[in-house]
C-alpha cells in the first residue's frame, strides 16, 4: 500500500514543473490554432443591462451575463457603474441592503475592476460618460447598451457600442 502511495506522488510532478516559463512548451492548445476556443470579448454593460439581467429571469441580458459567467466574454465593471446599478436597484425595485451587498459581492468576483483616471464629457448623461470611461480603462472591445445616446455613437474610440441583440448574435456567428 506505501508503494502504491509513493508511486502515485511521483506519478504527479510537483507545482513547480507544472507551470512552465512565458514561452516555452506547448502553449495553451485551446487558445492557438484552426480549432482554438474563440478569445473572450471584453465587455462593458450598460446599468440597464444589469437590471434587466437581475430583475427579468430568462430575459435576453439574462443570457448576455450568462455569457459571462461561462467565461464567454470577460466584464469590465467599475465602481461609478456599480453605485448607479445599487442605486436604481435600491430606488426604482426596492431592494434592502442584503440583496444590494450580495449583488455588489457577486459582481465584485465576477468581474475584472478598473480605476478609470480620464474623466469624459462625450454624452450630456453623466451615467454615460461613466460608461464610455470604463470601457476605455479596461480596453473593453464592445459596450451592450440599450441607451439611445450611447448607441447614436455607435463606436468610441476602437470600442463597439452594440445593442443587447446585436452583441448577442455576435457570438452566434
Amino acid at each position: 500500500m506505501e508503494s502504491e502511495a509513493r508511486a502515485a506522488q511521483e506519478a504527479v510532478p510537483p507545482i513547480a514543473e507544472l507551470l512552465e516559463p512565458e514561452g516555452q512548451g506547448a502553449g495553451n492548445y485551446l487558445r492557438a490554432g484552426p480549432g482554438a476556443l474563440p478569445r473572450a470579448v471584453r465587455v462593458v454593460f450598460d446599468t440597464n443591462i444589469f437590471v434587466s439581467a437581475l430583475i427579468l429571469p430568462g430575459s435576453r441580458a439574462e443570457e448576455a451575463l450568462t455569457r459571462v459567467i461561462e467565461g464567454t466574454d470577460r466584464l469590465i465593471l467599475s465602481k461609478p457603474i456599480l453605485d448607479e446599478l445599487l442605486g436604481v436597484l435600491a430606488r426604482k425595485f426596492s431592494r434592502d441592503r442584503e440583496e444590494l451587498a450580495r449583488v455588489a459581492v457577486w459582481l465584485g468576483e465576477l468581474a475584472e475592476w478598473v480605476h478609470p483616471t480620464r474623466h469624459l464629457s462625450v454624452t450630456a448623461e453623466e451615467a454615460d460618460n461613466r460608461i464610455l470611461e470604463c470601457a476605455l480603462a479596461g480596453e473593453a472591445e464592445v459596450i451592450v447598451t440599450g441607451d439611445k445616446g450611447l448607441l447614436q455613437l455607435g463606436r468610441f474610440e476602437s470600442i463597439g457600442i452594440l445593442t443587447l441583440r446585436g452583441y448577442l448574435s455576435q457570438g452566434k456567428e
